[in-house]
């Protein structure tokens, strides 16, 4: 058990970024859409931009919902209109015809015979009274209790045809009586059809319900529409039933198994390759946890909120700011971490998005603009800048497609436009999310460095107070550093910062300093050299612990750290050698470590170059290179360099700059008159 807990232990950072690979992969296969898509974009009336398509299966051609509309509008005008047919009216209207007969003394005129004709030719089909938009060819069924006939419409009574019916009963009558006999008969006449609407609507309901939702079919690999055929008609048809087929498909158990583990495995291998890069080229970030955790987390990010964006609409695709990434990651690290980042995200993102190769090529491109620009963002003119120039790439690039695709410019949607513009306003939000990040994270970005480069915090005003002479030093030790940095492609604005406090713990004894010494009072006179010594090496402890005090964050806490490396207080340790020549060298060395960046190198060396140009008597430029030469091979002789990743020809930049920076410092001056 103890074995197992011991291999555990000593992999734990090994086991953590395989746990972290495997839950990003796991999220992102989660998140992805579920259904394969369609990988053509088309517009009706518009040429196919792409090779020759043929159908990738066997399908029904989907009706279009005109075309369904249609058919209902067509079921719904032929189906026959029902009427309910009642037997007891004809009687009815013959006893009250007799009645009103009888009481107007009309009956010895009007034969019973001419009544009953008459209602045999009203009633013969039926009568009905209502105004219904039906044709007379069009068919109708009357059902009564005793029987149901489907007939014509033109065969039923209306109340015209009655009137006519009316007028040839009568005809054979005496004029005297046939308005009365007219009278009597529209009086008494009631309607023995009555329409049936709800069995009418739910016949028509179930004849629209077996409408069939295709029509023709077509084979797999047939040719459904070759390059420059405009789409419409019935290769619209096609393409729609395909683009549906696909949004709707379903998978079996089979091919969902299949197709989530290629996803698996593709998305796997892309973060697994970002975490090859940190451990091959960015070995100090590989090693801290909460970095890679970093990395990975603003990697996941952008990814599931573009899936979200996806499953939205597809339309809001290019809304999302992806080119966060790269601007976060410069931020907080380099530029070529961040655009390997970006990279390896648009990858992923691209298996899943329409016009995949359209999107690959603006968001790499664009991410490419984001790293070339102005790398220093903590300056308000140069974001605004970077958002812009990213903004028209977006802009540019999409013009160039539509104009490849479309043969012109006609038609071009200006509501991308706004949507890239949409993109820029977001990408301004990497101000605060920078600002959460550090909070959350515990990271520096350059954007806190402008901060701490600020002369009037607390911290540096503590030492211009207490130590003069140092802040003096630091300043100037700050602008050589600034000036290499700038000449060599090194962090100038960390180096900065790392120089402004790296001596701040000679606070504690500043008096022991000789930069800080103005009264000509020399306190190590009254030490031993190992007493001196020792008070000159804590500078480098007391700092590191004045500096958590205020929070400064662990890359300028390095600069205090390392800005003397393993290197001894060789003054004093000549002193003490002349004392007793037995007397070990360890005790006035620096506890270290050495320098183990570019940026620390070149601290260690414009700190002591610019402590060591104080002590010259004549600082012409035969002594000032005598002395930059002298104190950078010391320096490399002695191993300071060999973990800091500086390179000879660096070096000799630095030397040359140096020179020149030390030459403009301390310049002759005319001498003025008396």
């Amino acid at each position: 058990m103890n074995s197992i807990l011991n291999r555990f232990f000593k992999y734990q950072d090994v086991i953590y970024k395989i746990l972290l690979v495997i839950i990003c992969t796991v999220l992102t296969v989660y998140f992805f859409p579920k259904s394969d898509r369609f990988k053509y974009d088309y517009s009706p009336g518009e040429p196919w931009q792409y090779e020759t398509l043929l159908a990738p299966f066997d399908f029904a051609i989907q009706k279009s919902e005109e075309e369904i509309n249609e058919e209902k509008e067509k079921i719904a005008l032929q189906t026959p209109k029902y009427f309910t047919k009642d037997l007891t009216i004809p009687d009815v209207v013959t006893l009250d015809i007799i009645d009103e007969i009888e009481s107007r003394d009309l009956d010895t005129i009007v034969q019973e015979t001419l009544i009953t004709d008459f209602i045999n030719r009203i009633y013969k089909n039926g009568y009905v009274e209502e105004s219904l938009e039906i044709n007379e060819s069009d068919p109708v069924i009357i059902k009564s209790n005793e029987f149901i006939e489907e007939i014509l419409f033109s065969n039923v009574t209306t109340t015209s045809e009655s009137v006519d019916i009316i007028n040839t009963s009568i005809l054979s009558l005496n004029d005297s009586i046939q308005p009365a006999l007219k009278s009597i008969f529209l009086k008494s006449l009631l309607p023995n059809l009555s329409f049936d609407e709800v069995l009418t609507n739910e016949v028509v309901i179930n004849e629209q319900n077996k409408i069939l939702p295709t029509k023709g079919f077509v084979a797999q690999n047939s040719r459904i529409i070759a390059k420059g055929e405009i789409v419409e008609g019935e290769r619209l048809q096609v393409l729609n039933t395909l683009n549906n087929t696909y949004e709707s498909q379903t998978w079996t158990e089979s091919q969902y198994f299949w197709k989530t583990l290629g996803y698996t495995l593709l998305i796997a291998m892309a973060f697994t390759m970002l975490l090859l890069f940190l451990f091959k080229y960015r070995l100090d970030i590989f090693l801290n946890n909460r970095k890679v955790t970093f990395i990975f987390f603003n990697v996941i990010s952008i990814i599931l909120l573009s899936t979200f964006v996806l499953k939205m609409n597809t339309e809001y695709l290019y809304v999302v700011p992806v080119c966060l990434l790269p601007l976060i990651l410069k931020a907080f690290f380099d530029a070529r971490l961040g655009l390997f980042s970006h990279v390896i995200t648009v990858l992923i993102i691209s298996f899943i998005v329409p016009f995949s190769e359209e999107y690959l090529f603006l968001q790499i491109i664009a991410g490419i603009v984001t790293i070339l620009s102005g790398s220093e963002i903590y300056k308000r003119a140069n974001l605004f800048i970077t958002v812009g120039q990213i903004v028209a790439i977006y802009i540019l690039g999409y013009f160039a497609f539509y104009a490849i695709d479309q043969g012109g410019v006609a038609g071009w949607e200006w509501s991308k436009t706004g949507y890239f513009i949409l993109c820029g306003l977001a990408l301004l939000f990497v101000w605060p999310l920078i600002y959460i990040y550090e909070k959350i994270f515990n990271l520096v970005s350059d954007v806190s460095l402008l901060e701490l480069s600020d002369t009037n915090s607390k911290l540096l005003k503590d030492l211009s107070n207490k130590a003069p002479g140092t802040f003096h030093h630091s300043l100037n030790v700050a602008n050589i550093a600034e000036t290499i940095a700038n000449e060599i492609g090194a962090n100038s604005m960390l180096v900065r910062v790392g120089a402004l406090y790296h001596d701040v713990g000679k606070m504690k004894n500043p008096t022991y300093f000789t930069e800080n010494q103005g009264s000509g009072i020399n306190p190590h006179d009254d030490l031993d050299p190992e007493e001196s010594a020792q008070i000159i090496i804590d500078h480098t402890i007391n700092g590191i612990e004045i500096a958590k005090k205020y929070n400064l964050p662990d890359r300028v806490i390095d600069f205090i750290r390392t800005h003397h490396g393993d290197s001894s207080v060789y003054y004093f340790y000549k002193k003490a050698k002349e004392i007793d020549e037995t007397v070990n060298i360890e005790k006035f060395k620096y506890p270290g470590p050495k320098p183990f960046s570019l940026e620390t190198a070149i601290l260690m060396i414009a700190d002591s170059v610019e402590a060591a140009s104080r002590s010259l008597k004549k600082p012409d430029n035969v002594s000032i290179n005598n002395l930059v030469d002298k104190i950078i091979e010391t320096q490399s002789a002695s191993g300071q360099f060999l973990n800091a990743d500086i390179t000879f020809k660096q070096l000799e930049v630095i030397k040359t700059v140096i020179k020149e920076k030390l030459a403009s410092i301390y310049h002759l001056r005319i001498e003025y008159p008396e």
